[in-house]
């Protein structure tokens, strides 16, 4: 009996001592560095393999390597850069001059009665219409020029960019605001140090968004009316059925929304430390 009432053996305590792996990490993916370039690298060989062996028609779907082609001509022909410009200058002015109206409006939606009571009314009623529609009008009001398709970007960036925000005011814990203000603390000081910082990631999150509307919208105005630009480039290798420069285009727009989301992403990293 005192045999079995005996203590445990010292490995038998160890094992029972061992540490449990800490399970509290939260939902946070692993950053798959390499899988998605992988799997970028084993499409485009799959495509390029295609091609090659004749499997598609290359009037439907150009191999990479034509498209890179295309690229090429375009580049050190200067066609691109003269495109790229007039689009970046198009899409910079509208993004700018729509988030600096959208953040401002957001805000006064967020911390005032009487704002929120007419932007959500007018926001709601306006934000469903396609802002592409109303380019024709923009261009009997503004003339033929820049100022439509500037226009018509920074209403679409507008909408998205005061709703991302607003939602991110109200998002900001009421707790944190009630305690600031039991410590007198001025109304700026707790704009600035409560509600900016927790409203931050909704506007960030707003910011990847309203890149992809203003990169839409300078496309589609730019196939209504305009000479130069990635839009009117693409319209126009469309209608002469070059699908190389077409798909090139194409490329080209993919490769700005990526540089896009990897500033944001910076900005983020920047910004955003303290999560």
């Amino acid at each position: 009996m005192l045999d079995r009432a005996a203590p445990d053996t010292k490995e038998e305590s160890t094992e029972r001592r061992r540490p449990v792996a800490f399970r509290g990490a939260g939902f946070t993916p692993d950053n798959g560095r390499y899988v998605g370039s992988i799997t970028l690298a084993l499409v485009v060989a799959v495509w390029q393999l295609a091609g090659s062996s004749g499997w598609v028609n290359p009037l439907f779907l150009p191999a990479p390597s034509a498209i890179a082609v295309a690229l090429y001509k375009l580049a050190t022909s200067g066609a691109l850069w003269q495109h790229l410009w007039w689009s970046l200058l198009r899409i910079g002015a509208g993004w700018i001059i729509g988030t600096a109206a959208g953040v401002i409006t957001g805000f006064a939606i967020g911390l005032s009665t009487m704002a929120r009571g007419v932007g959500i009314t007018f926001i709601s009623a306006l934000f469903p219409i396609p802002k592409i529609a109303l380019l024709p009008l923009l261009i009997l009001w503004l003339g033929i020029g820049e100022e439509p398709k500037i226009a018509t970007i920074a209403l679409g960036v507008f909408f998205s960019t005061a709703i991302s925000v607003y939602s991110g005011v109200d998002a900001v814990p009421r707790n944190l605001i009630r305690m600031a203000q039991s410590f007198n603390v001025p109304f700026h000081a707790i704009v600035r140090r409560v509600i900016w910082p927790g409203a931050l990631p909704s506007i960030l999150a707003g910011f990847r968004i309203t890149a992809s509307v203003a990169l839409l919208l300078v496309v589609s105005a730019e196939m209504i009316g305009a000479q130069f630009g990635i839009g009117a480039f693409v319209l126009q290798a469309g209608n002469l059925l070059q699908t190389d420069q077409l798909l090139a285009g194409v490329v080209i727009l993919s490769l700005f929304g990526l540089a896009v989301g990897k500033l944001i992403n910076w900005m983020e990293a920047r910004l955003l430390h303290w999560r």
